[in-house]
């Protein structure tokens, strides 16, 4: 495809709350990478985003604060806005699904869909508050979970086993917002079909090139059974109304208008720049426009299959040329958890960091395809090493000695040396390798390559010793310093889309203002061009103390929690009762995912030599191929269970804390078939 222009979005932040640094990771950095490019190397881009201000996760926030929904979105909206502006990512417009030029979008996508026939109504069965006369959300229920027996799970998860519950199936179901008993009632919603743009979607799947194999994975895995149809709309009170009539107090579902943002949002960019059909040559030109989904891994499914059915059921708009998804960043280890403030928010960290520094460590560990690990320690070490003692002490020893030995002007060169010619043969393909690297959306290898040219000069500037070379061959000196300074000319170019802060400042040294990126590989500087004759640092160094506080922030909560309650007394059993439950070693000998169901993995397993299949819940924590090989403890004599259409002959024992679950195994490698006792 050689499009004219490039459309590029990013998952919309969900507004009950500030984002972390692994939301940047996921979505936000590598996509202001990526345009910033994108315009330096002069193409025609659009970066489009937005806060997603509906559904219940914000009403149970604003229940619970005693704050209107609206508010809390409010709140978090401008936090969010702010933190992104104060890191440099430079959306072309950032807009709110709560505006009413997306509420106008949306009700027109769904009725397109609705007047073509393209979705179908029908009856479930939901709970329903009878003193408030209003159908609840699975958030607005309480009751005791039918896994475990704790009294206060939510009608969609238990809190305390982590097990997803059916809303129908709770114990003495209450409602969270009256305390009334629900009562089940019969509602109708409507539904996209899916399934009947499986066929489409594999050929659309098929024909994308380039795309990250675990993306294509995830994918082609859905398509080994029918895709079920989705709900579209949902009995609340906060959302986008249902634009039919006698559907009152019905909205459109959060998944359903949230990916619409992004034509909303570049709607609301057209209309502010007095050119307001503008948004129709990105979203309704399928041959010219390339548009790029950056996400989170958690978010495959809506924007690289359900996304593209609803665009192409619609007709009139382009579907994603690319969906670079990220896996998940950790944090020292663990995974981010904001009930053990076991985070770095973003609006804080700001406070306190530079971000260039934020975003120099955050791009040597972007999780492109596999997990990455933000450690304070690792950013340190990396701030210090990589950009003060390579980028940061070139810069400022060029600029700073050519200040006070050749007046601030950058010398005339003489006659190249095979030495100086590699560097300058460095620097000319420099534009090239890297914008290849960023296209390709390898970041990590593109900002290694920028260094790597500072590293080779770093070598060549200690090797060639101007400052001897100053009192013995002046004139080799000038040369030297002429080709070091058309280094930090070329280098100032291409790390802009990584470091935008030292781009400007680099800039200001150099006295140099708008190099476009292909003008980066030719010598940039001629002799008797003016720079600083006294160049600040462009970068600090990271002390002890500041990543030590860091560490104290992780294990000490902002704000006091509250006192957990009591421990409910165990329930004993016998020995007798105990030894009836088997225990046993087994390898795992493969592993899949089960399609439709999000949470869970399907287990074959040597047990003493003979197969078994069990199904377990941790698809949201372990990659199916890493668990092949391993050895795990089973409940060996549970009465096989049927699941999602396969058959669990036991289960596998892990510990849970917080959002983490981690599989018991053995202390060193034991056959299988041991018991466990």
């Amino acid at each position: 495809m050689n499009p004219q222009r490039y459309l590029v979005t990013s998952a919309l932040p969900y507004a009950n709350g500030p984002i972390h640094i692994g939301h940047v990771a996921g979505a936000y950095l590598p996509a202001d990478i990526y345009v910033r490019y994108l315009r330096a190397s002069g193409r025609e881009v659009l970066y489009i985003c937005g806060s997603d201000e509906y559904g219940t996760a914000i009403t149970e926030t604003a229940r619970k604060l005693g704050k209107t929904a609206l508010e809390v979105a409010d709140q978090y909206h401008a936090v969010i806005r702010d933190g992104f502006a104060a890191l440099g990512i430079s959306f072309d417009n950032f807009s709110r699904t709560s505006r009413a030029v997306h509420t106008e979008t949306a009700q027109e996508f769904f009725t397109c869909l609705h007047d073509k026939g393209l979705l179908h109504e029908q009856s479930t069965q939901q709970l329903y508050d009878p003193e408030l006369g209003k159908f609840l959300a699975d958030r607005q229920v309480r009751g005791t979970c039918y896994h475990c027996g704790d009294e206060n799970a939510a009608g969609d998860q238990c809190e305390k086993c982590g097990k997803d519950i059916e809303p129908l199936k709770l114990v003495n179901p209450r409602s969270a917002l009256s305390g009334a008993t629900p009562e089940p009632r019969e509602t109708k919603h409507w539904y996209f079909p899916l399934g009947d743009w499986q066929p489409w979607l594999k050929d659309y799947i098929g024909s994308r090139q380039g795309w990250r194999p675990h993306v294509l994975g995830f994918c082609e895995s859905w398509f080994t059974e029918e895709l079920r149809s989705r709900a579209v709309t949902r009995d609340l009170d906060w959302g986008i109304p249902v634009p039919l009539p006698d559907h009152e107090g019905k909205v459109l579902y959060v998944w359903f208008d949230a990916p619409i943002g992004y034509i909303s949002s570049t709607k609301e960019w057209a209309a502010q720049r007095g050119t307001p059909d503008a948004w129709r040559d990105w979203w309704c030109d399928k041959e010219g426009t390339k548009l790029v989904h950056f996400i989170g891994k958690d978010n495959i499914f809506f924007h690289a299959l359900l996304f593209p059915a609803m665009c192409e059921a619609h007709g009139d708009y382009v579907v994603a040329e690319d969906v670079p998804a990220n896996e998940f960043l950790n944090l020292e280890g663990q995974k981010f958890s904001t009930s053990r403030n076991h985070a770095v928010w973003l609006h804080e960290a700001l406070e306190r960091w530079s971000p260039d520094d934020l975003r120099y460590y955050l791009t040597t560990i972007l999780p492109e395809n596999s997990d990455g690990d933000w450690k304070w320690a690792d950013l340190r070490e990396r701030v210090n090493g990589e950009l003060n003692d390579n980028l940061g002490n070139f810069v400022q020893r060029t600029i700073k000695f050519i200040g006070q030995y050749c007046d601030a002007q950058v010398p005339v060169a003489g006659e190249f040396t095979p030495e100086d010619q590699a560097l300058l043969d460095t620097l000319a393909r420099l534009p090239g390798e890297v914008g290849a690297l960023i296209e390709a959306y390898e970041f990590k290898r593109a900002l290694r390559t920028v260094l790597a040219a500072t590293s080779e000069a770093n070598g060549y500037f200690q090797h060639q010793a101007p400052w001897k070379l100053r009192r013995d061959d002046p004139a080799r000196c000038a040369t030297v310093l002429h080709v070091c300074a058309q280094v930090c000319a070329a280098v100032s170019v291409v790390l802009g889309p990584f470091l935008p802060n030292a781009q400007t400042k680099l800039w200001a040294l150099l006295n140099l203002h708008g190099i476009t990126w292909d003008q980066a590989g030719a010598s940039l500087l001629t002799a008797g061009h003016p720079l600083v004759r006294e160049p600040e640092a462009l970068f600090a160094k990271i002390t002890d103390e500041q990543v030590e506080a860091e560490a104290a922030r992780l294990t000490s909560p902002a704000s006091p929690e509250p006192q957990p309650e009591p421990e409910p007394e165990p329930k004993y059993v016998t020995y007798d009762g105990f030894r009836e439950t088997q225990l046993m070693t087994a390898t795992v000998v493969a592993a899949e995912r089960i399609p439709k169901a999000d949470k869970l993995l399907k287990l074959q397993l040597d047990v003493g030599g003979k197969p078994r299949q069990i199904l377990a819940g941790i698809a949201q924590h372990y990659q199916p191929e890493d668990l092949v090989g391993q050895t795990i403890i089973i409940v060996a004599n549970l009465e096989p269970r049927k699941l999602r259409g396969e058959v669990s002959e036991g289960m596998l024992l892990a510990a849970t804390e917080d959002e983490d679950v981690v599989i018991l195994t053995t202390l060193r490698p034991v056959r299988s078939g041991l018991e466990v006792r």
